[in-house]
């Protein structure tokens, strides 16, 4: 089988279809990639053949990009949905991605949620579809209401036709049930490895601090993150902190012994030694400790973390402590109460059994789901 995968830029964004390009060529399928340029360093460093299509004319951009910073987080989200994955980033990727499909003919297209420009180059060549998410089913939803506007001068039904199409999801029934009548469930099976000891013999429960792979490129990354460690550094507990590529990490500020700072560590081998796990919510953590079992602490600053969050603590698999000024913007900073807050939540959690328990539970039927490769067999057209 031939399989196109599609992506926007953004490591939570292409990160999902990592599992699945692998299995496809375990099964040895034949794979291309297509993806703006912010990601060929990443798939430079893959096996797969891949193909770079464009960005959106920087200035533009740039001017969508400073509305949505300034809006509140709801607007906001709805702003890019439209304006950036949709007009902008169709209009960039689409020439690249219809010659793709027109020249390479895949069998199936493998989207990430937020790349429309397969969806109608797929649409224009008869080839099928389905689409990865990045996020959960209920934020997925809201955002499906907001393409009508920049999909349909490409199609008539397309928007109703990318609802019918396959969604692809690895968060469980119990924890986020699907809209989409055709939802597939699946699970990845990491392997990790072990963590360099790197608090000398040191045996606290170990935490893991992260704000994912995005926010350490903010002005107020370091704000943040000097917060978060003053909120988790009086606990009796181990921290590893990654704060991203994008961190001054000297300008974190002094660091106290029982803390290791690392701009990135695999995410599988953290969540495997890691009692608790404080993060954003974003998806890709907050999802990534559900499925190894491990409760968190979420501070949800903007996108869907809000969503997440609540996921979470519906199902008592974590607390979420949101910040005084309510779900933020890029520019959130922390205040002493929310310092507190987060503190108190990290020694409830610790303290806790059951959240474990609960995520434990979470974990155990996601494993229950099909495995990707098990998937990718669901979903071969030839079959």
């Amino acid at each position: 089988m031939r399989v196109l995968f599609a992506s926007t830029s953004g490591s939570g964004h292409f990160h999902p279809l990592v599992p699945l390009i692998d299995a496809c060529t375990a099964r040895g399928d034949d794979v291309l990639v297509v993806a703006p340029p912010g990601l060929e360093a990443a798939l430079a460093a893959r096996e797969q053949p891949y193909r770079i299509g464009a960005e959106p004319p920087g200035d533009e951009l740039t001017r969508v990009m400073t509305r949505v910073l300034e809006l509140p987080p709801d607007d906001g989200v709805s702003l890019m949905t439209r304006e950036v994955f949709g007009r902008l980033r169709i209009a960039a990727m689409l020439p690249a991605l219809e010659a793709a499909c027109r020249e390479w003919r895949p069998d199936l297209v493998l989207h990430e949620a937020y790349e429309f420009a397969s969806v109608v180059a797929a649409e224009r060549q008869g080839i099928p579809h389905a689409r990865v998410a990045v996020s959960a089913a209920r934020f997925a939803r809201s955002t499906d209401t907001l393409l009508r506007p920049v999909l349909e001068p490409y199609g008539p039904g397309i928007v109703e036709r990318l609802r019918a199409s396959p969604y692809l999801t690895r968060l469980p029934a119990s924890l986020d049930p699907s809209p989409y009548a055709v939802t597939h469930r699946y699970h990845e099976t990491p392997e990790p490895g072990a963590l360099p000891d790197w608090w000398g013999g040191a045996e606290e429960p170990l935490v893991y601090l992260t704000l994912g792979t995005e926010a350490g490129a903010v002005p107020t990354a370091g704000g943040l993150y000097r917060a978060a460690l003053e909120a988790v550094s009086g606990l009796p507990v181990r921290v590893l902190l990654t704060a991203g590529h994008g961190t001054d990490l000297p300008g974190l500020g002094p660091i106290p012994p029982h803390v290791h700072v690392e701009p990135w560590v695999p995410q599988a081998d953290v969540l495997g030694s890691a009692s608790l796990v404080v993060c954003h919510g974003g998806s890709g953590t907050a999802f990534g400790a559900l499925a190894a079992g491990v409760p968190l602490v979420c501070v949800p600053l903007f996108a869907d973390q809000p969503v997440n969050a609540r996921l979470v603590t519906e199902a008592g698999a974590g607390l979420a402590v949101t910040p005084t000024g309510g779900p933020a913007d890029h520019a959130a900073v922390l205040g002493a109460d929310d310092i507190s807050r987060i503190r108190s939540a990290a020694e409830l959690v610790l303290k806790e059994p059951s959240y474990r328990a609960r995520a434990a539970r979470l974990a155990d039927e996601m494993r229950a789901t099909a495995t990707c490769g098990e998937l990718i067999d669901t979903l071969d057209p030839r079959s």
